[in-house]
C-alpha cells in the first residue's frame, strides 16, 4: 500500500494517496528538524562540559599546591600576601567565604520565602483576575532590574537609611543590606514558581473542601499548598540557589573583608565577590592566585549542583498527578 494522508471533512473522512516525492520532501523536513534540534541539545551539553572541563583542569592544579583539607577547615582566606606587607603568610581556607555566601543566603532566604509564598498564595486563591494582571506584571518587572541597580540600592538606601539608622556601629558594607536586597530580588522567582504550582492543583479539591464547610484560608493553606508542596519546595530550593550564586548586589553592597564570622551586620566577602575581586585585577594567568577563581568557583559549582539535585528529587518524589 501507497503513503497515504487523512484529512478530515466534516463528519467523515478522505483518504488522499501521497505521491513518493511529496514522502520523501517531508521525510527531509522532519529530518532537518530533527538536526536542528540535536544541535541545540548538544550545543547545551557541550557548553555544560567544556565548563566543567576548565574548573576541573585549574581546580587540580590549584589542590596541586594546596592542601584539600587545609582547603575546606582553614579558617583564613588569605591568598597571594605571603611576603606582603606585615609578613603575612598566604591561607587558602574556603570557609569564611563559604560563611558569608550562606549568611547572605540564609539571611535572603528568610526575606524570599515568606513573602514570595504569601504572594503566591495571594495570587492563587485570593486576587481577582484585574488584580493578578497588575501584580504578576509588576513582579516580572522587578525580577528584570539589573542587579548593579539592586547593588547600589542596597549599598545607598538600605545600609544607610535602614540599617545603620536600627543600628548606628553598623560600617557601610555589611551582610544584612546585601541578604535583604538579594531577597527582593528573588522575591519573583519563589512567587511566581510557587503560584503555578498552586494553579495546577484542581479546583475539585478546593470544591470538596468548601463543601466541608473550610473558609478560603483552611481551603488555601490545608488543602491548596499541601498539594503543591512539591513545586512550592522546589522554588525555595531554586532560588537560594540563586541567592548563593549572585555576584552584583554582595561585590557591591556586602564588602571585600573575608571574615569567617555569623553576624549580619559585619562586611563579608562571598565567593562569588572574590572571583570578581581578582578577576578585575592583575593577577598573572597560570599563577597559584590566579587558580583560587577556578578552586572557589568549583566549590560554587558543586553547592549549586547539589541544590539542583535535590530540587529536582523533591518534585518528582513528591509530586501529585492529578487527572
Amino acid at each position: 500500500m501507497g503513503v497515504t494522508d487523512i484529512e478530515a471533512v466534516g463528519p467523515a473522512s478522505r483518504i488522499r494517496p501521497r505521491g513518493p516525492l511529496e514522502a520523501r520532501l517531508r521525510h527531509g523536513r522532519e529530518a532537518a528538524i530533527h538536526g536542528v534540534l540535536f544541535l541545540c541539545a548538544f550545543v547545551s551539553i557541550f557548553t555544560t562540559l567544556a565548563i566543567i572541563a576548565t574548573l576541573l583542569e585549574e581546580t587540580i592544579g590549584f589542590f596541586g599546591e594546596v592542601s584539600i583539607i587545609d582547603f575546606l577547615t582553614d579558617t583564613k582566606w588569605i591568598p597571594g600576601l605571603g611576603g606582603g606587607p606585615g609578613g603575612l603568610e598566604p591561607h587558602f581556607g574556603i570557609l569564611p567565604l563559604l560563611s558569608g555566601t550562606l549568611l547572605v543566603a540564609a539571611g535572603a532566604a528568610v526575606v524570599a520565602l515568606p513573602v514570595g509564598l504569601l504572594t503566591a498564595i495571594f495570587l492563587s486563591e485570593y486576587a481577582p483576575e484585574w488584580l493578578r494582571g497588575i501584580v504578576k506584571p509588576i513582579l516580572e518587572v522587578l525580577a528584570g532590574i539589573p542587579t548593579v541597580v539592586l547593588g547600589f540600592f542596597a549599598l545607598t538606601f538600605v545600609s544607610e537609611d535602614i540599617i545603620k539608622v536600627l543600628f548606628p556601629e553598623t560600617k557601610i558594607f555589611n551582610a544584612a543590606s546585601a541578604a535583604i536586597v538579594v531577597g527582593i530580588m528573588i522575591i519573583p522567582m519563589v512567587s511566581s514558581l510557587s503560584e503555578d504550582a498552586m494553579s495546577a492543583v484542581p479546583r475539585s479539591l478546593r470544591e470538596g473542601a468548601y463543601a466541608l464547610g473550610a473558609t478560603k484560608l483552611e481551603v488555601a493553606l490545608r488543602v491548596v499548598v499541601p498539594a503543591a508542596l512539591s513545586g512550592i519546595v522546589a522554588s525555595f530550593i531554586l532560588a537560594i540557589s540563586r541567592a548563593i550564586g549572585e555576584t552584583m548586589i554582595v561585590t557591591l553592597a556586602a564588602g571585600a573583608t573575608p571574615n569567617l564570622t555569623w553576624n549580619p551586620l559585619d562586611s563579608i566577602q562571598t565567593m562569588t565577590a572574590y572571583i570578581v575581586q581578582v578577576s578585575l585585577g592583575e593577577t598573572a594567568q597560570g599563577s597559584l592566585g590566579f587558580r583560587t577563581i577556578f578552586a572557589v568557583g568549583m566549590t560554587l559549582f558543586v553547592m549549586t549542583l547539589t541544590l539542583n539535585v535535590i530540587s529536582q528529587y523533591l518534585l518528582h518524589r513528591f509530586r501529585e498527578v492529578y487527572e
